[in-house]
């Protein structure tokens, strides 16, 4: 009887992970299908405690509560501008413990015989991949939390990276051929995946964060499911197959998005910031007061909202959606242009656009906005950079090339918020801002955004 209570809860649970992913790919469903993902892990983790000759209730149950008070504590305090090295951090912990499983199994055949061979090789490809993942991750919360600066790069970096990791499979092709292996051994295969997931991860470029996350939550939902064979867990092996194939699905996706394989993104040069521009491009900045912004907005038939990392950083969501509905007020249609590459993880600019109550109807993505472009007055852009460069069309010497960005160009009149005439993260000069149609509103892009409402509110 408890046995079967046991397998359907873990059914139900599973039914709840993939009924929750599905609501997450819509905005207006994303919070319930959070709050279905978490009933259904909350069933799981309960039944578990049910499972026949099962012990340590106490540190299970006091691991559980120390988990849930930090992540409950750092949930409430995390900025939604630091919601991405937060999702970095918490991906890693989950290939940690995966390769925590892995390790106590591993360590439990260490110099005995294998029983059963296929799930001893799946602990090990779990191992490797949850291990990688989890130092990876970590580089990668380091780099945006910037604890962590630029990217580091030397000669024969790739081949040095490959000899790491041939090694790594090499051990593990070892330990997974029988029980015969040593602690030394088995010590040396993890020393070494953390290490590579290092080595992986510290040549990439903040510009190129968004992917990277993506593929880190991919490895550590693969390495989950893998482990949930090894101990024969069903909820595992189907919340760790649905997170893989979805991180596998959105880093294709993000990849796409950007033009590039995921080959070019993990071992190019490109995101370290400012190895080359692809080409000088010629004219000048032009620059604008607040007040003049403001009456070309107010007086506008239609505005459009590119948003990127540098709101963000100003935290500007609130005052920029302010100024948006003061300009809805006047008459004004206003959208939202989104990337799906803008920002530091998948879908961070729309993350914010929903804290701030931007609606999502007014929320449009590349595809959707880019024919508006042309018959729009005026595009505000505030932080964004190497996704509305035009040189991705047009230069065949730019990194870019061929990267599919927001046509914000072709907007009748392009104001762009920015601090300075610095390049973005990928070190690339964006032509954008040197365009006739194109004035540049210099300032904090908050300051810069209250500036704006105040100087609306002027016009009466």
């Amino acid at each position: 009887m408890i046995d079967l209570l046991i397998k359907a809860s873990y059914f139900a649970a599973a039914v709840l992970f993939i009924l929750g992913l599905k609501r997450m790919s819509s905005p207006v469903t994303a919070r319930g299908g959070i709050v279905w993902a978490g009933a259904g892990m909350v069933l799981a983790t309960l039944i578990t405690f049910l499972t026949p000759d099962m012990g340590n209730y106490g540190l299970m149950t006091v691991a559980i509560a120390l988990g849930g008070i930090i992540a409950w504590w750092s949930g409430k305090r995390v900025a939604m501008t630091d919601m991405p090295q937060m999702i970095a951090l918490y991906n890693g912990m989950g290939g940690g413990a995966a390769a925590a499983i892995a390790c106590l199994e591993l360590l439990h055949q260490a110099g005995h015989e294998v029983v059963n061979t296929e799930v001893h090789i799946l602990a090990v490809i779990g191992a490797l991949i949850g291990t990688i993942a989890f130092s990876g991750s970590l580089i990668a919360f380091a780099k945006l939390q910037g604890l962590m600066r630029g990217v580091i790069r030397f000669g024969g970096q790739q081949f040095f990276n490959l000899g790491v990791f041939v090694v790594t499979v090499g051990l593990g092709a070892l330990i997974a051929a029988s029980g015969d292996y040593s602690i030394t051994m088995l010590s040396a295969f993890f020393v070494l995946a953390l290490a590579f997931g290092v080595f992986m991860t510290v040549p990439i470029g903040g510009a190129d964060m968004p992917v990277v996350i993506s593929l880190y939550n991919a490895l550590t939902g693969l390495a989950v499911g893998f482990e949930g064979f090894v101990l024969g867990n069903p909820a595992m092996m189907i919340a760790g197959t649905v997170v893989g194939a979805a991180g596998t699905l959105l880093t294709q996706l993000m990849a796409r998005a950007m033009n590039r394989p995921i080959t070019n993104v993990l071992f190019s040069n490109f995101g370290g910031g400012g190895s080359g521009d692809g080409g000088e491009v010629t004219g000048s900045m032009k620059s604008i007061e607040a007040q003049d912004v403001a009456v070309m907005m107010a007086f506008a038939d239609k505005v459009v909202i590119v948003p990127g990392y540098g709101m963000a950083v100003a935290q500007a969501q609130h005052k920029i959606w302010e100024l948006g509905q003061l300009l809805q007020n006047r008459g004004v249609t206003v959208k939202f242009a989104i990337h799906p590459v803008a920002g530091r993880m998948p879908g961070h600019m729309n993350v914010l656009l929903a804290e701030a109550g931007v609606p999502y109807d007014i929320i449009f993505d590349l595809d959707e906005i880019n024919n508006e472009f042309a018959s729009s007055d005026v595009s505000l852009v505030i932080g964004a950079n190497d996704v509305v460069n035009p040189q991705a069309r047009t230069n065949p010497e730019s990194p870019i090339f061929g990267m599919p960005i927001l046509d914000v160009d072709k907007s009748r009149n392009v104001i762009v918020i920015k601090r300075g005439q610095g390049k973005g993260f990928s070190g690339i000069e964006n032509a954008l801002f040197f365009e006739d149609n194109t004035r540049m509103l210099y300032g904090d892009g908050q300051k810069m955004a209250a500036e704006l409402i105040a100087q609306v509110k002027e016009l009466g």
